[in-house]
């Protein structure tokens, strides 16, 4: 949630409209109290109902539960935060139960923005709709007009899943990041390997999912003693690591991301075995080291951010 403006002794208190805002979610979540309302769910009456009504210093948001499941989401704003209850002095109804579907879901964490607005598109609200979600511990939070950030995962498989997108998918769970959306852009080794008929293969490393290919198999990173007539499925570097051990270069299938993907312009995350210990941003495109760990995630991840947001 945005802070909320000091008040201004002129004229008076001022707290930020968020009605309009998109992927709006309170957290922490304690700042959400969920409470039964028996009146009318227009903005009028959810209006008067609230203001000057005593509330809690840490509650931001209430969600008011009507009659027959029909809820609303409002938010408040009170001048005084030191005392543990105050006056409310502002209320802004974002959301009556035309746009809010509340959904029961014990598997989503509702600290999580990607979580919440994953849990949207699955449940059928978008841009324009409110999910409030009873989640993971029977908390409750929402996501205000669902729109995340939609970052393409162009990544090998196997293994499986392919590892860079499971990477991410785990640095979504605690990183403070806004709603993120993943679509992945597999590159299938064994479509590449179909594409031709060598009496071996030579691939960087064993990796489940390889044992298969119709021709016997052998890993770089093994060094074979003997230089067979083999097509590598690799990469530059793998190319490199071939003329140091044999002097020479094999026919090779191109398999780095970074290579196959090519310039474009959508958010997208891909490795390269070139780069080592930092990444490095063309564009809207990132570029992480083959075997990064999920610090170096995140930190692709937020240069993604900032590039939108």
């Amino acid at each position: 949630m945005p802070s909320r403006p000091a008040a201004d002794a002129a004229d008076g208190p001022k707290w930020p409209s968020l009605r309009d805002r998109r992927n709006v979610v309170e957290l922490p979540y304690r700042g959400v109290s969920v409470q039964p309302y028996e009146g009318a769910m227009t903005q009028a009456a959810i209006t008067a109902h609230l203001l000057g009504r005593e509330a809690y210093r840490r509650t931001n948001v209430i969600v008011l539960r009507g009659a027959n499941d029909a809820y609303a989401l409002v938010a408040i704003g009170a001048t005084n935060r030191e005392a543990l209850f105050a006056p409310i002095e502002h209320v802004e109804v974002l959301a009556l139960p035309e746009s809010c579907r509340f959904v029961t879901d014990p598997e989503t964490d509702c600290a999580n923005r990607s979580a919440l607005a994953a849990l949207a598109a699955r449940s059928g609200v978008g841009p324009d709709g409110t999910l409030i979600c009873q989640g993971k511990y029977d908390h409750v939070n929402f996501i205000h007009h669902p729109d995340p950030l939609v970052i393409r995962v162009v990544e090998v498989a196997p293994p499986e899943p392919p590892k860079l997108f499971h990477l991410i998918e785990h640095v979504l769970t605690y990183a403070d990041l806004p709603p993120i959306r993943l679509e992945l852009e597999r590159i299938e080794l064994r479509d590449l390997a179909a594409t031709t008929h060598p009496k071996a293969f030579l691939v960087p490393c064993r990796s489940g999912g390889l044992d298969d290919l119709g021709a016997p198999l052998h890993f770089l990173d093994e060094r074979p003693a003997q230089r067979e007539d083999w097509v590598l499925i690799g990469c530059e570097r793998s190319l490199q690591f071939h003329r140091h051990y044999y002097g020479d270069e094999p026919p090779r299938i191109e398999m780095c991301p970074r290579a196959i993907a090519g310039a474009r312009n959508e958010l997208t995350i891909l490795k390269c075995c070139l780069l080592e210990f930092n990444t490095e941003c063309q564009g809207n495109v990132v570029t992480v080291p083959w075997g990064s760990d999920l610090a170096m995630v995140e930190k692709a991840l937020q240069e993604l951010v900032r590039r939108v947001v």
